[in-house]
């Protein structure tokens, strides 16, 4: 039987809902293989234990369970004296956001030689920044909103001049912090005082934003893409609709449960095909593995690229059925496309062994 190491929580803003998604797969998982649940505080701490169930093992701190570590692909206990949990044979990453969803997760399991079932650094490092994510579509050929991205550091030395790019734009625009999710952060400016205190939010919780023009109608359109016997599975599009100017984080997580959305979304046949077939670009040029969720907005009968979650909610296990057993299936789909890390060849120099560069005077001969 595998072992699945379910990985969850980090350091992000979607902290909890990051629990949620990882209890949630852990639990589908567990009739199936054995399942390591793999809790990473907002600290960086990792605890691991196949006791943790439910989010009443994780509410109050300090957690009953003890710190754990990788050492190779092995997930080990430090207590008094360490004890070995288990070999991982397959990751599977339901960190949204933050140190997880960003390639930090995946660069860290890849340097231990931990197979893993979700999205590498790549992909997601690209695309957890807003600003390199329309980069890549656009070189991919992919329509974006016309807009343009802010700095930090550029805000504070000219001001004048981003306010100015604004105004070129027209208002309404929307501002969005580079690397954040579930709508956290992001505001619709009116006019450039609305801009400015945007951009404050923004720079209060990231160091830098996109800025975008609004479109005025738009409907939020979304397709996933995963991987199933070498081969790319793509979703029927979403349509999620919102009662404000935005689809905001009240709307996605604190409402009654049922999903406001639309699916298959009420599209020409010619738009769901171009939707369908950007997110196979974006995965497959990226050499997807895992599951990924694309987001576009339509405007005027035309598709954009809005952004690519390469952690989206609930793993997007409900654009693919709506049952617990469909669920399963699909998450045990994610865990057997899984591929054992192949180390390449490592050239050895032997520099080091030379006299030439011994030394700090020798390094000086150059």
């Amino acid at each position: 039987m595998k072992t699945v190491a379910v990985f969850f929580g980090g350091k992000s803003n979607e902290h909890e809902i990051s629990i949620i998604t990882g209890l949630f797969a852990a639990n589908l998982l567990s009739g199936h293989y054995r399942v390591i649940p793999v809790y990473l505080s907002r600290e960086g701490e990792l605890y691991a234990s196949e006791k943790i169930k439910s989010i009443e093992d994780l509410r109050t701190p300090p957690l009953a369970f003890p710190r754990a570590a990788l050492e190779g692909a092995t997930l080990v206990l430090h207590k008094k004296r360490k004890k070995v949990i288990a070999k991982i044979d397959v990751a599977l990453n339901c960190c949204h956001g933050g140190a997880g969803e960003d390639g930090t997760l995946s660069a860290l399991l890849k340097f231990h030689g931990v197979p893993f079932a979700s999205p590498d650094t790549a992909l997601s490092s690209t695309f957890m920044n807003k600003e390199l994510g329309k980069i890549a579509a656009k070189g991919l050929g992919i329509p974006v909103v016309e807009g343009f991205a802010v700095h930090e550091s550029e805000w504070k030395k000219a001001a004048q001049e981003v306010t100015g790019k604004a105004a070129e734009l027209g208002y309404p625009l929307i501002v969005k912090p580079f690397v954040l999710g579930s709508s956290i952060g992001i505001k619709v400016a009116k006019d450039e005082e609305e801009f400015k205190e945007a951009l404050s939010l923004a720079f209060r919780l990231d160091t830098g934003a996109v800025v975008e023009k609004y479109l005025e109608g738009k409907r939020d359109i979304n397709c996933a893409a995963y991987r199933k016997n070498g081969e790319t599975v793509l979703s029927p599009c979403e349509e999620v609709f919102s009662h404000e100017e935005i689809l905001s984080f009240s709307e996605k997580y604190e409402g009654t449960g049922a999903r406001n959305s639309q699916l298959p979304a009420l599209l020409p046949d010619e738009l769901a095909r171009d939707i369908q077939a950007y997110t196979k670009l974006i995965y497959e040029s990226f050499g997807g593995i895992g599951i990924v969720r694309a987001d576009f907005l339509v405007h005027e009968d035309k598709v954009y690229f809005n952004e690519l979650n390469t952690v989206p909610g609930s793993l997007a296990c409900y654009l693919f059925g709506e049952s617990l057993s469909e669920n399963r299936d699909f998450l045990i789909s994610l865990v057997e496309e899984a591929k054992p890390i192949k180390e390449k060849e490592t050239v050895v120099t032997g520099i080091l062994s030379t006299p030439v560069f011994a030394g700090a005077k020798g390094c000086k001969r150059r």
